[in-house]
This record gives structure tokens, C-alpha cells and sequence, in this order.
């Protein structure tokens, strides 16, 4: 699709500039994030890649240098165009004039020798997003070994082996630079994970007016998308506007907006007055701000036990129940029609469902036909029994296999793949309490121990063949997630279920944006009433690694359809744009928006916003209110001493963030 592309000269003799940022990676990803630094934040990068087959062949797929140069190429294409007047923001042109371009070298491994010769020792941040960890462990090793300064970035997908990977690293340049800043030093490793990152929003695509969260102080900022307001309605700015989505939102043959879709894209961060004369467009408002409540248990989705609803069937269990009610009602006529007390009429009833008891010869007649009953009852006890036990085997049989679809299963969830991606998807639906039907062709992918450990439905199969996905009960599904690493297999995917449920509402995993707006405008076009979504993982991870490399974290991301909105925390300090002017003064449309500001004196701050402030559950007190103050005046001045909460573009928080550059002899 992307055609074919020369292959850059290696130039080996360019020696790197000081101060330039190192990328290393093997996917898409990490071509990703040097677009990001080089045309959003214009710093110098030299992008590591492995080596790949020769793109001289036009009929060989592109190896990595070739993909990483179409997209430099469309990138460097959109900014000339930017800069000639075409969405410029504020007037600034092409940001990146006198940066020189993206250094690409390839190497299998981020050894000793390729780090110095792309500059580690004069560099001023590594970023290492390899998709295999083991290999970001250990060039993470390597690089703060050569250089202790070196601000780290790393890609890694367990969790608990990156929280010790980053005190690890931190010490390690704690010792090596005696002394260093606090700041600083929380800065030096930085451990992310794109499958965390995205997740989230992924799985708000499958909720029809899902909110997407934003964590900070133990706050939840709560940002929904709401639909156009009808003819003689005014819609809900709610807290404040974030966005306006594309003007093209109802239109079959529209596109929905990304970076490249010009005038009809979604605008980010409107004016009063842009917001006043948008009709016709949905719209992205911050909507609530609630307290997290650190006490409260996480939702439990599968456990150690095994209740009675998964051992014994529904049939066995109300079998049992009439025969209980069945031995209840012998034991009630026992008790009517012989003066024998309570317990002694229910051992007598015992014994006569077991066959134990003697024969009644001298009874009562009422107590002969009590007998006869108890006994005929009793022979239907033997085959409850043997049942109970054929089921109880069956289900420890089957209790380490993966759990089938159910019968009148309607309103899930399928979704499709269970690798990185797919598997943090899965335990966000199931913390929402979404129920869900996983598809998976491999049946040792990385995430079916966790789809059997939850009892999440599970179809192994290829989806792209015929009945995978009718075993997915995709004709009674609310949504459709595809989310495997390939692009035409999602696609497949969501034509075959378009044709077997028209209305689905289908969300793809899509990562060129032009691929994503043709199939876009087609679906909407074929079936316009239902809805569409796609994403990109990497664009949607690509500015969290970004930011981090700038020695700076994000509280999080909202994805505006193909856009992508951050929420910060920045000192004021050192910012011209924000230090000495007023809160309306300092929001500037389609870059940044100050939301709060931090009043906790700066010794007693928590340097990590979304983190939730540290107290006893199961004490007397209270947790420690917010320093955050959310409800601002439009006069407040800002002085250099707040920090303050923004909710920012991706081009506006790189004008925050952006370095001063030394200048270049001869420009």
C-alpha cells in the first residue's frame, strides 16, 4: 500500500549531535515515537532498527528503513503543508526548521559497539520499545552502564519486573552521580507499557457513551463523548469543552478525523466561539471529577473456588431441590398423621429413602403409605446421586480447558486476538463487567491462561474462516473488537461480521491513517447506521514514550477518533506561556487548556499525580483531601511556584516541552 521506497544510505561517517535522542525498536511503534519527537517535539533522533530483507524488490514487502521512510516522508509532507498556511497553529510554521532529519541505522542487536556509534555517550535520552522485553532489559543494562545520565524510556509488558527494573536502573544512576536532583533522578527510568496505554481506550470503542478516565491525586477526571444536540437543544459543555468531533461524523462518505484530514478533522481544544458556531458535531466534554477510592476491592473476575453453578448443571440442581422438597413434605405427613415427634419422623423418613428402615407391618395404614412413598422417593435418590458425581468429574476434568460459548448468550463483547493488546483489553471489559467472547487462532497465545483463569468464552480458530465467528454468537453481539497485529485480518474480520449483523458497531485496530480513512468512508457508506471506529496502538502510545523522553509523564490520553489528547502536570515555572498570566490569558485554542492547579505547598507535593495519595483504608481517617483546585478563576495569575493541570494537544504540549536548541553555525 504504502508503494515502493528507496533505501536511505546508511550513513555511517555523520557523527551525532550532543543532546539528540536515541530510538530502538523493531516495530511500529518505534518508527512511531522518532515521528513524534522529530516533527512534534523537533529534536534530532537516530532511529535503531533491525535489519530486513532489500527493498529493491518492489514485490517484497518494505523492510523496516523502507517503512520508516514513507512515513517520514508523508510526516515531513503534512508539516511543508502545515507551514504554508494550512492549519498552522498559532502562526508558528514548521517548527522543526534547521532540525536535520531522522538518522536511521540498522543492527540485529542494541549492543556495546551500535550504541556508541549512534552517540549513547552524548545523548540525552534512550527510548527502547523492542517488542521482546528480555532485549529491552538487557540494551537498559547496557546503556546505563555507558551512560549513567542517560534519561531511559523502556517498553516492557509485565508490571511488576518494570517497577523493579526502574528502581534498579535509578540507583544504578544514583550511585554513579552522587547527589543528583530528586526530579532529576525520578526522571532517569521511565518504564511504560503501549499495551496499558491503549487498552482503555480500546475498550471504550466497544461502549456506546463510554467515558474514558484520567487519573490525578486520586481524582477521576471523566472525559464523554456526547452526540450532536437535536434542532432547539443546546448541548451540555459540561465542566468545559475538550473537543469538537469531526464535521463529518454523520456523513456516510465522511472520514473520521485524524492529523491529515484538514478542515473536517476534529478540533481540540475549542474557543467559546468555535464551540457557539459548531452545529451539527458531537462533542468531548470533561464531564465529572470524582474521588478514586483507593479502598475499594478491584472487581473479582475469576477465583480460587468453584461454586455449585460451575460444578453441577442447572437440570442437576433443581432435581435436587425437588427431591429435598419431596423428603420435606414425607417428613410434614409423618409428623400429621403419627404422634412421633419432629426428629424422630425425619429419621424415621431417612431411613426410608435409604432403604434402611424395617418394613411398617404393624403400622398405620397412613404409615405404610408414608413408607411405600419414602421408598419410591428413594429410588430416584441413586441416579440424582450417580449424575452428581459423572458431573463433578466432568467439570474437574474440564476446569483447566476453556470455557464454550453458552447457549442465549446476546449483547457481549467479541473480541479478536489475545496477544498484548487484546489480553489488557480483556481485563478491562471484565473489570466494567462487560461479558465478552475472545477469538483466538493460537491456541498457546499469550493470553489464554488469563481467558481460562477468568472462564471467559473462547473460540480457537482462524476468524477468517467460515463459522469461527457464528461460534462467537456474532449474529446476538453488541460489539466487535479486532485487535490482531495484522491489518487485512481485522478487516476480513469486520466485513464478514457486517455481513452476518449489519448495525454491528465494529472497532479495528488500524495503523496507517490512510488505509484507516478508506476503510472508514466504506463502511460507513455500505452500512450507514451502524457505527465504526478504528485505532492505532502505537499512535496512541507513541506521545505517553514521547513525553517521557522529554524527562516529563503524562496523566493520560483521550483518543478524539484519530487524535489524541493529553492531560499533564507541569510546573509553571520556566514557561513563558503559562508564568505571570491569567488562567484565560494562558489558554490558547488547539494547543493547551489549564484545568487545575496544584495549591499543596511544593515541599509536601506528591511528584506523581496519578498516583493515588498513600492512607489507611481500614483507619479512623479520612483519606488527605486534594491539593488539586479545579474550579478557577479566569483572573487567577499564575506564578512560577504552581503546578498546574493542562489538558493539551500533542503540538502544544511539545511547544511547553520543547528544549532550546543550541544554535546551528550558519543559519
Amino acid at each position: 500500500m504504502l508503494g515502493f521506497v528507496p533505501p536511505l544510505p546508511q550513513q555511517p561517517g555523520r557523527p551525532p549531535s550532543s543532546g539528540h535522542m536515541i530510538v530502538c525498536g523493531d516495530d511500529a511503534l518505534g518508527r512511531r515515537l522518532a515521528v513524534e519527537l522529530r516533527f512534534i517535539y523537533g529534536e534530532r533522533v537516530t532511529l535503531l532498527l533491525p535489519p530486513g530483507r532489500d527493498a529493491n524488490s518492489p514485490e517484497t514487502p518494505l523492510t523496516q528503513r523502507g517503512r520508516a521512510a514513507a512515513l517520514f516522508g508523508r510526516m515531513s509532507a503534512a508539516m511543508n503543508r502545515a507551514g504554508n498556511g494550512n492549519g498552522a497553529t498559532g502562526g508558528s510554521g514548521d517548527t522543526n526548521a534547521g532540525v536535520e532529519a531522522v538518522r536511521i541505522m540498522e543492527a540485529p542487536e542494541p549492543s556495546d559497539d551500535v550504541l556508541e556509534e549512534a552517540g549513547i555517550d552524548r545523548a540525552a535520552a534512550l527510548a527502547l520499545v523492542y517488542d521482546d522485553d528480555e532485549r529491552n532489559i538487557r540494551a537498559a543494562l547496557t546503556a546505563r552502564r555507558l551512560n549513567p545520565r542517560l534519561r531511559l524510556v523502556i517498553r516492557l509488558y509485565n508490571r511488576k519486573l518494570g517497577q523493579h527494573l526502574e528502581e534498579l536502573l535509578d540507583q544504578a544512576a544514583a550511585v554513579a552521580m552522587p547527589g543528583i536532583d530528586p526530579a532529576l533522578l525520578d526522571a532517569s527510568t521511565t518504564v511504560l507499557s503501549d499495551a496499558d496505554t491503549a487498552a482503555p481506550a480500546l475498550a471504550a470503542t466497544a461502549l456506546t457513551g463510554s467515558s474514558k478516565i484520567i487519573q490525578a491525586e486520586g481524582l477521576l477526571l471523566r472525559a464523554a463523548e456526547r452526540p450532536p444536540p437535536r434542532p432547539g437543544e443546546h448541548a451540555d459543555p459540561g465542566l468545559c469543552t475538550l473537543a469538537l468531533l469531526s464535521s463529518t461524523t454523520n456523513d456516510p462518505a465522511g472520514a473520521e478525523g485524524s492529523d491529515s484530514s484538514g478542515d473536517e478533522a476534529p478540533q481540540l481544544l475549542p474557543d467559546e466561539r468555535a464551540v457557539a458556531d459548531a452545529t451539527g458535531r458531537g462533542t468531548v466534554v470533561l464531564e465529572a471529577i470524582s474521588r478514586a477510592d483507593p479502598a475499594r476491592p478491584a472487581t473479582r473476575m475469576g477465583g480460587r473456588g468453584a461454586p455449585l453453578a460451575q460444578i453441577f448443571s442447572r437440570r442437576l440442581r433443581w432435581s435436587a431441590l425437588g427431591f429435598a422438597l419431596a423428603a420435606v413434605a414425607l417428613v410434614i405427613a409423618s409428623l400429621l398423621t403419627t404422634e412421633d415427634t419432629a426428629l424422630h419422623s425425619a429419621y424415621l423418613t431417612v431411613l426410608d429413602l435409604l432403604g434402611m428402615n424395617d418394613p411398617a407391618e404393624g403400622a398405620s395404614p397412613a404409615r405404610q403409605i408414608i413408607q411405600i412413598l419414602s421408598g419410591i422417593a428413594g429410588l430416584l435418590l441413586l441416579p440424582l446421586l450417580i449424575a452428581a458425581v459423572l458431573e463433578a468429574f466432568g467439570t474437574l476434568r474440564t476446569a483447566s480447558s476453556l470455557r464454550r460459548p453458552p447457549r442465549g448468550l446476546g449483547g457481549h463483547v467479541v473480541l479478536l486476538g489475545l496477544g498484548k493488546i487484546g489480553t489488557r483489553v480483556l481485563v478491562r471489559l471484565r473489570e466494567l463487567d462487560i461479558p465478552v467472547v475472545v477469538v483466538e487462532e493460537d491456541p498457546e497465545a499469550r493470553g489464554i491462561p488469563l481467558a481460562r483463569s477468568l472462564h471467559v468464552p473462547t473460540v480457537i480458530g482462524d476468524v477468517t474462516q467460515e463459522g469461527v465467528l457464528e461460534a462467537a454468537k456474532i449474529y446476538r453481539a453488541r460489539a466487535l473488537l479486532a485487535l490482531t497485529s495484522i491489518d487485512t485480518t481485522n478487516l476480513e474480520a469486520a466485513l464478514y461480521a457486517r455481513s452476518v449483523k449489519p448495525d454491528l458497531r465494529v472497532a479495528l485496530r488500524l495503523y496507517d491513517d490512510e488505509f484507516a480513512t478508506a476503510v472508514y468512508r466504506t463502511l460507513r457508506t455500505a452500512h450507514p447506521q451502524a457505527l465504526t471506529r478504528s485505532r492505532s496502538v502505537s499512535h496512541l502510545a507513541a506521545p505517553s514514550f514521547a513525553v517521557a523522553m522529554m524527562g516529563r509523564q503524562i496523566l493520560g490520553a483521550v483518543p478524539v477518533e484519530r487524535k489524541v489528547m493529553l492531560f499533564a502536570a507541569l510546573e509553571v515555572a520556566g514557561h513563558p506561556q503559562l508564568e505571570g498570566h491569567t488562567v484565560e490569558q494562558a489558554f490558547r485554542a488547539g494547543a493547551w487548556r489549564v484545568l487545575a492547579i496544584d495549591a499543596t505547598p511544593p515541599a509536601d507535593r506528591n511528584p506523581d499525580l496519578a498516583a493515588l495519595p498513600p492512607f489507611d483504608p481500614e483507619g479512623d481517617t479520612a483519606p488527605p483531601p486534594s491539593g488539586l483546585v479545579w474550579d478557577l478563576h479566569p483572573g487567577y495569575v499564575l506564578r512560577a511556584q504552581d503546578r498546574v493541570v493542562i489538558a493539551a494537544t500533542r503540538r502544544g504540549l511539545a511547544e511547553l516541552l520543547r528544549r532550546q536548541r543550541s544554535a546551528v553555525p550558519g543559519r
